[in-house]
């Protein structure tokens, strides 16, 4: 199709490519969950698709991880550079180094060049996080790891298909190196069936529109979704809002560990600014630039009212700052395997600046992000096992609606392990997934409850044990009033003799026939609690959630013991006293 000048873009023809591509990136998350192996892909869903233009701008990404979906056009960026004039047909690419556009190193991303008559139209890209990539524990996720070289097999930007021929020193190297070879080796060709997929979706919307026209339209929906973001933003109030929050520590060092933040709108751009948030730490939290980049993209794509389309447009419109050396820039060889602790923090700062700006959208702290536990080792026959699992968490309190409970953090859309296939596949039995009383934050929205899970290891032989966890000293927040929500907790055998608490960031032992108990935090509340209605505190009193206890002393609400219902005489008294003693507190 001959092109000109004159070509007009069609909204309709716009709105049905848009909508074709989308659904085959979902179609390649699909393929993903149907043919994986591991149990942290099949079932925990923490992996990510999306296709990509010629250049490597993203145009449509499957429903999965916001966090990592961000990163993609940053490692394909990376590949392309490096490639730039030997990309051929039939190639794969492959990598995952932190310093090179990765994320982490047991995220790794494949890519996978689609062309159409001899021209390169597309990519296809895909990222997982696999079980095991080496390193010096079992899940190659350690909090308490201070380089990256103890973190596993590090892949520059490298061909894994050359014009359709697998590298098999490549796959070699990584069947030597691995605990897990089949589960991590059977997930990286599930995400090798997924890039077919997208590459087939591509190739028929050109058969249709014709690979020059659909080119045309994959600029313009970027451009679109450029627009639309811009004019968000030109909505919101210029000036500089900051917001300041905690990790409790680095798994290493002791001493809470600050993310600042400015936001500074000036009229249809964004400057988002991490100067003065901490140096690079020991531990192995450090977040890559490119996965900064990509929760950044998230908090403030969680903010927009508008339909607007899953593309690179939504980061034109940004400016990141992060200073290099700091824990949100690291350098070599910082550590990085649990970085998605920062992510989740530093999301929490932004969402605090964006309540300054958008009061009426923005709730309060969540649980701070999923859990990661992994308990692995061996068996008596030697054989290895490794048990990943995400706790999904809860939200905290919306502007008009209370918390989620038990819901997975919006910027990781991870699930929990299901009991049932845990205790098939792990020599480890679920004894507890409970939700816990009395712990969302106060306010006249309540935040979520945090989530108890407790394992009990009945391998043979002692296990490793990782934990990912945080909140402890600094609890979730609350906005406009609301209360903190409860903070977490690390404990193995609790309520015996052998009880002994863990850090929030860990590796430790575990032996056969011990328990690890694992309370995330609760969500933090929005709005004065003593404008909470009587009913909806009464409703939380009677389903467990709040103690008639804490809903006096709270929320003033006063729950007769015989009826189980609202004593509303004795709550005026009680909140006015409790207002009264607010007003009189210097």
């Amino acid at each position: 199709m001959n092109l000109g000048a004159e070509t007009q873009v069609d909204p309709v023809t716009l709105g049905l490519i848009r909508n074709a591509l989308s659904s085959v990136a979902d179609e390649m998350a699909n393929t993903v969950i149907r043919t994986a192996y591991s149990t942290v892909v099949r079932d925990c869903m923490d992996f990510s698709t999306a296709l990509c233009d010629k250049d490597g701008q993203t145009i449509a990404q499957g429903v999965t991880i916001p966090f990592q979906l961000g990163s993609i056009p940053y490692a394909l960026a990376a590949t392309i550079r490096k490639f730039e004039g030997d990309i051929c047909p039939g190639d794969v690419f492959i990598m995952n180094d932190p310093f090179e556009g990765g994320i982490h190193l047991p995220d790794i991303f494949v890519f996978q060049p689609i062309f159409v008559d001899g021209e390169l139209l597309a990519w296809s890209a895909a990222v997982s996080h696999h079980l095991d990539i080496g390193g010096r524990v079992p899940g190659s996720a350690a909090c308490d790891n201070t380089e990256i070289f103890q973190e596993g097999i590090r892949i520059p930007p490298l061909k894994l298909y050359e014009r359709g021929v697998p590298s098999d020193a490549i796959f070699s190297i990584l069947e030597s190196n691995i605990r897990v070879p089949l589960q991590t080796l059977g997930d990286l060709r599930s995400n090798l069936a997924a890039l077919r997929i997208g590459e087939k979706g591509v190739a028929a919307l050109a058969d249709r529109y014709g690979a020059g026209l659909l080119s045309l339209y994959f600029a313009e929906l970027i451009d679109y979704t450029e627009r639309l973001v811009r004019a968000e933003i030109r909505s919101w109030p210029d000036g500089e809002y900051t917001f300041t929050d905690y990790l409790d520590d680095d798994g290493v060092d002791a001493g809470e560990i600050p993310i600042k933040v400015a936001m500074r709108v000036a009229g249809d751009s964004l400057e988002v600014d991490f100067t003065g948030s901490s140096p690079q730490v020991q531990g192995a939290i450090n977040s890559p630039i490119s996965f900064t980049i990509s929760c950044c993209g998230y908090a403030v794509r969680s903010s927009m009212q508008a339909d607007i389309p899953d593309t690179y447009g939504l980061f034109r419109p940004i400016e990141v700052i992060a200073p290099e050396g700091s824990i949100v820039n690291p350098v070599m060889p910082a550590a990085s395997s649990m970085r998605g602790v920062v992510g989740f923090r530093l999301s929490d700062a932004l969402f605090g600046a964006l309540a300054r700006i958008l009061p009426d959208r923005i709730p309060a702290a969540g649980e701070g992000g999923n859990s990661l536990v992994i308990i692995g080792g061996y068996n008596n026959e030697r054989q290895p096992f490794i048990m990943f699992d995400l706790v999904a968490g809860t939200w905290g309190a919306r502007p008009s609606k209370d918390g989620n409970d038990g819901l997975t953090n919006p910027g990781s859309i991870l699930a929990n392990i299901p009991a049932e296939l845990m205790e098939l596949d792990y020599p480890v039995r679920l004894e507890q997934y409970s939700l816990v009383t009395d712990s969302g934050g106060a306010g006249k929205y309540r935040g979520g409850l945090a989530v108890c899970r407790d394992w009990r290891y009945v391998g043979d032989r002692p296990a490793t044990l990782s934990i990912r966890s945080d909140r402890r000293e600094h609890p979730p927040y609350g906005l406009y009033g609301g209360g903190k929500g409860a903070p977490s907790s690390n404990v193995v055998n609790p309520g015996t003799g052998q009880e002994r608490i863990l850090r929030t960031m860990v590796t430790d032992e575990l032996r056969p026939g011990e328990v690890i108990r694992h309370v995330q935090p609760g969500g933090g509340g929005w709005g004065d609690p003593l404008e909470r209605k009587p009913d909806a505190v009464e409703r939380d009193v009677r389903n467990g959630k709040v103690s008639a206890a804490k809903a006096a002393e709270l929320h003033g609400v006063v729950i007769d013991q015989e009826s189980g219902r609202v004593d509303e005489k004795a709550t005026r008294l009680l909140r006015s006293d409790l207002r009264a003693a607010a007003i009189e507190v210097p």
